[in-house]
């Protein structure tokens, strides 16, 4: 079986080491964990890394997060598989910091930890109306169509609506209403959940607003990701032309920035094409600028559900340094919609014993090395203790951005390393590995090994090709689990 309860499987792997080697644990097997996992072995020939998720399918938000439509992103897991699959390398699946394993534990077993969990929360507008049905998450949406265990029972209502909105510009905002419009003749083809791909083929929505706070000067969105909804099949896009007039200080931020003036630019192109003649089975994306929740109304027909977005309309102030924020007009404004997404941003979450800061959703750290507090004194390093990605600097960027962000940190750890700051073998006898699989053992923890994933693997791409499909994602922790013995 692929679930282990016992030491013997990394047997090999201990016989090919020192006697006392560096034992890193990195938690997160997503961009960020991997790449500090590749960068760790590559800087230091002697350690010993181990990679803990709480999922029994390593690559975060790679398998959850990218868009299904497009496999392009997601080779990366090839680079990934290697790294995993290094003799000095183990993966433990199904593995939860805070319930299987506190983050002390961690830190007596191994002389390095890094946290690059991520983001699996997210912010909240805090506004009136706020918990009606009808109304989630960009990130739960996501991972439903993209099959994440964890919202397999999401079942968003596609059939009683003609209309969603989409609070937010960013690059997820355009992925979700790009899965909401395509036609699914297309998304079929791709490795997006079935129970999604069901529920797209008879969903009712035919117009989706995407709506930002600020103007198309300061969309969020890249501009690839921007000329692909913008081409999508059967789709009219409706952008209001009065909101393309450009202020001096837009101008300056176009200028200092050449992705928002490629944006600005397919934008307006866009805008001045305008929409097409109807055709049978179009689809509507409207791009709606200037504009903030306020609250949501809910339906007298269905209680407790949605049925709109009061709006507030917005100018722009600006705050210096090129930079513009949006501040409410008094003017409001609503649209009717019976389901809404909010892509306002992802947020961390912390661990006991982990130093945080709400405000910002992110652990303080100095290059990576968490800090006990803000001040960013240094007497207040937290010793072997470490973050990358998103805990590190918030939900932003691509998926490249966290092979600089783990060069820094690991940057960090050898610095610190070399300098005496962390205990390193000969000196330090901790564990590690033997002791995190015994303490697991005794919970009766079961851990799937990288193995164990090599079969859901496996099994997805069979079941794929069946249907013509690159996989088909296992949507349900019984049936990863099952599969991976």
């Amino acid at each position: 079986m692929a679930i282990f309860r016992s030491r013997t499987w990394l047997s090999r792997s201990f016989s090919s080491l020192s006697s006392h080697p560096l034992r890193v644990c990195v938690v997160g097997s997503g961009p960020a964990g991997m790449y500090t996992a590749e960068k760790m072995l590559k800087a230091h020939q002697g350690a010993e890394v181990d990679i803990i998720d709480r999922l029994p399918t390593p690559f975060g938000l790679v398998r959850s997060g990218v868009a299904p439509d497009h496999p392009e992103t997601k080779i990366v897991t090839n680079q990934f598989s290697r790294v995993a699959q290094n003799d000095r390398c183990s993966f433990f699946g199904n593995v939860t910091l805070g319930s299987s394993i506190s983050l002390s534990e961690l830190r007596n077993l191994y002389d390095v930890v890094v946290l690059a969990y991520g983001a699996e929360s997210d912010r909240a507008l805090g506004i009136p109306g706020e918990d009606l049905s009808g109304i989630y998450s960009a990130r739960e949406f996501v991972w439903w169509y993209n099959g994440h265990p964890d919202c397999r029972n999401l079942s968003p209502d596609l059939k009683n609506t003609d209309t969603a909105v989409i609070l937010g510009q960013g690059n997820v905002a355009l992925d979700v209403a790009r899965i909401l419009l395509r036609p699914t003749e297309e998304l079929a083809t791709t490795d997006i959940a079935c129970h999604a791909l069901a529920a797209l083929e008879q969903s009712s929505i035919r117009k989706v607003y995407l709506v930002g706070r600020r103007g198309p000067a300061q969309a969020a969105c890249t501009a690839k990701e921007l000329r692909e909804i913008l081409g999508t099949k059967k789709v009219q896009i409706h952008i209001k032309e009065e909101d393309l007039h450009k202020s001096p200080e837009d101008e300056e931020e176009l200028k200092n920035s050449r992705i928002r003036k490629r944006v600005y630019e397919l934008l307006s192109k866009a805008a001045t094409t305008g929409p097409s003649l109807p055709s049978s089975g179009q689809r509507e994306l409207h791009f709606v600028f200037f504009r903030k929740p306020d609250s949501f109304s809910e339906s007298a027909e269905y209680p407790g559900h949605v049925s709109g977005v009061h709006l507030e309309k917005t100018v722009l102030k600006g705050v210096g340094s090129g930079k513009q924020i949006a501040v409410g007009s008094g003017q409001f404004e609503d649209i009717e919609c019976g389901m809404v997404l909010k892509s306002v941003g992802y947020k961390s979450v912390p661990v006991p014993g982990l130093p945080f800061d709400h405000k910002n959703g992110v652990v303080p750290n100095d290059g990576g090395r968490v800090i006990s507090d803000t001040s960013g004194d240094p007497e207040l390093i937290e010793q072997g203790l470490y973050v990358c990605g998103w805990l590190k600097r918030g939900p932003t960027g691509i998926i490249g951005t966290n092979l600089h962000c783990a060069e820094e940190t690991v940057a960090s750890i050898s610095h610190d390393l070399e300098h005496g700051l962390i205990a390193s073998p000969p000196t330090s006898m901790k564990p590690g590995r033997e002791g995190l699989l015994q303490l697991l053992d005794d919970r009766n923890v079961r851990v799937v090994p990288f193995s164990g994933w090599e079969k859901i693997d496996c099994e997805e791409r069979q079941l794929g090709s069946l249907k013509g499909k690159p996989r088909v994602k296992l949507g349900s922790w019984e049936d990863l689990l099952k599969v991976a013995m």
